[in-house]
């Protein structure tokens, strides 16, 4: 019986909020910049208040006209949906049901909490259907329901059609706002500034690689981004270590910032006074910076989502590093490792559009780029797009690929290359699908294990 209730239910719905969103709308043209901000027209629970609505929208799209009742019906009246909007006396008795729209964002986000819940609702009863299906496994099922759920979190409304007249509207404001603010990139800086020239820093809604083979330092570029983030822009970073124990990363890090030698540090001996000096000030910095550090190795795919939305939600990151792709496990272990490889890949790009931030994965390169012989005897040859491990759709996936090169360290005839050196080092800029390519002239100070502009140490 009460099943039976509940499918008799009526979705959460509010008439009236509807009707004084819209009166406020035709009372004042003002209004639409805030009603636009929480309301899409699928927020409407009538059919007759969706089509008034998206009556008005267009009004404002094509050219800005004000929306009052004459130039509300003549839209409706040209589109043929005059009689679904309730006729013209519908359309004129919304402006009697508020005197003004000074409550126009109280009126909308009643309207947006019912849709919201209707959301739910959709959500929870197709979840219930496909539990109920043994045939689909429990983790997909919860993967895609956290989701959909993230999704309402993040905007209040579930994915949707868009007119290109909306898009455009909005591309338009996007430049306008660049156009007078002063920043020098769009997107978040890597502290290489270089690079950034190249690249506008790392773009939201971006997959970004950064390759090379074993110990060249893709770790630790990526903690040199991920410190100069956080630490010194204070631009909330997740560093996720698959491969080193989160005490060891840390060790790296206070380092790099104090300038402290890495083994000096590890054995605790040799240190000075000094250097204590310097261990606290670096320590104080990276204990207020916000970075949040996961360390969980042999991460599946599913549990690597899942913590990319935490973080993105409870502590609001703007770039999310993860060291590195081929560590995290896949769901299916019983397909080809490089079906896997390439399962991964694409689940990344996905996820770093749906969360709207750059997501930064370091990768290892096959071997062929040591079988390759570059300009000095005995050296490595340039790694290309092709030299990504395992899987070409990692190539095709990525928004941006960046790969770490530099002589062998072993080479006798370089001397600035010797062990505990500072060694130049390549930052190629592979592919960029929003910009040029080249490469950028880096140093790795190896006393410290870090990474450096060049220009900068100079």
């Amino acid at each position: 019986m009460a099943e039976t209730g509940l499918k008799d239910k009526i979705p959460p719905h509010n008439e009236d909020a509807e009707k004084a969103t819209l009166g406020a709308l035709l009372l004042d043209d003002d209004a639409i910049n805030t009603a636009v901000q929480f309301l899409r027209p699928g927020d409407f629970y009538s059919n007759a208040n969706r089509r008034v609505y998206e009556a008005i929208l267009n009004l404002s799209n094509h050219g800005g006209k004000k929306a009052d009742i004459i130039t509300v019906v003549e839209e409706l009246k040209s589109s043929g949906e005059l009689d679904a909007a309730g006729g013209p006396a519908y359309v004129a008795s919304l402006t009697t049901v508020v005197p003004t729209a000074a409550n126009i964002e109280h009126y909308a986000k009643i309207v947006q909490d019912c849709s919201t819940r209707r959301a739910l609702i959709r959500i929870a009863n197709e979840t219930n259907a496909k539990s109920y299906d043994e045939s689909q496994k429990s983790r997909i099922i919860l993967e895609e329901t956290q989701q959909r759920i993230f999704e309402l979190t993040e905007t209040g409304q579930t994915f949707a059609f868009k007119k290109v007249s909306e898009i455009i509207k909005q591309t338009i404001d996007k430049i306008e706002e660049l156009s007078k603010s002063n920043k020098k990139y769009t997107g978040v800086p890597s502290g290489f500034e270089a690079l950034d020239a190249l690249t506008l820093g790392f773009q939201p809604a971006e997959f970004v690689i950064i390759g090379a083979r074993p110990s060249i330092g893709k770790t630790a570029l990526a903690l040199a981004m991920a410190a100069h983030v956080s630490i010194r822009k204070k631009i909330p970073a997740a560093f996720f270590t698959l491969e080193m124990p989160d005490q060891a990363l840390m060790l790296r890090l206070i380092a790099s910032e104090a300038n402290i030698e890495s083994n000096a540090l590890r054995t605790g001996s040799g240190l000075k006074i000094d250097d204590f000096h310097k261990l606290i000030e670096a320590a104080g910095n990276i204990n207020d910076a916000p970075l949040y550090i996961l360390d969980m190795p042999n991460m599946k795919l599913l549990d690597l989502r899942a913590q990319a939305r935490r973080a993105r939600s409870q502590y609001k990151v703007e770039i999310i590093f993860i060291d590195y792709l081929t560590l995290i496990s896949a769901e299916n272990y019983m397909i080809p490792r490089h079906e896997q490889v390439a399962e991964i890949s694409r689940s990344l790009k996905s996820l770093a559009r749906e969360l709207n931030i750059p997501i930064v994965v370091l990768s290892q390169l096959s071997r062929e780029v040591d079988k390759r012989t570059g300009g000095r005897s005995g050296t490595a040859g340039k790694p290309v797009l092709a030299d990504l491990r395992e899987s070409g759709s990692i190539e095709q996936d990525a928004d941006l690929v960046l790969f770490l090169h530099r002589e062998r360290e072993t080479d006798k005839e370089n001397p600035e290359a010797a062990p505990g050196g500072d060694i130049p080092t390549d930052l190629i800029v592979a592919k960029n699908r929003n910009g040029p390519t080249g490469i950028v002239n880096i140093l790795f100070r190896s006393k410290f294990t870090k990474y450096v502009s060049l220009e900068k140490h100079q």
